[in-house]
């Protein structure tokens, strides 16, 4: 019996957008691409599909979902600071 290979998709996450430079994350890499390269409206948190060029939102909605229950994570049993302040 042999293994079907299946060719793991390129993908990229949106880490920042600095002026028209985008900042990427491939595979744990940081790498940086021209922001007018990527598909119009990307923004930082989108997963793109190096492949094809275009946001795949169910990764991108995915991996939203796991940071935000990172978070909550994070902040489970913490009280906020006491007293005003300005950010």
């Amino acid at each position: 019996m042999t293994k079907k290979k299946t060719k793991a998709r390129s993908r990229a996450t949106v880490d920042r957008i600095e002026d028209d430079v985008a900042v990427l994350v491939v595979d744990g890499q940081q790498v940086t691409r021209a922001l007018d390269t990527l598909p119009p409206g990307v923004r930082e948190g989108d997963v793109v599909d190096l492949e094809t060029g275009t946001v795949d939102a169910e990764a991108t909605e995915s991996l939203r979902a796991e940071v935000r229950a990172a978070r909550e994570q994070a902040m489970r049993g913490k009280k906020p600071p006491a007293g005003d302040f300005d950010l």
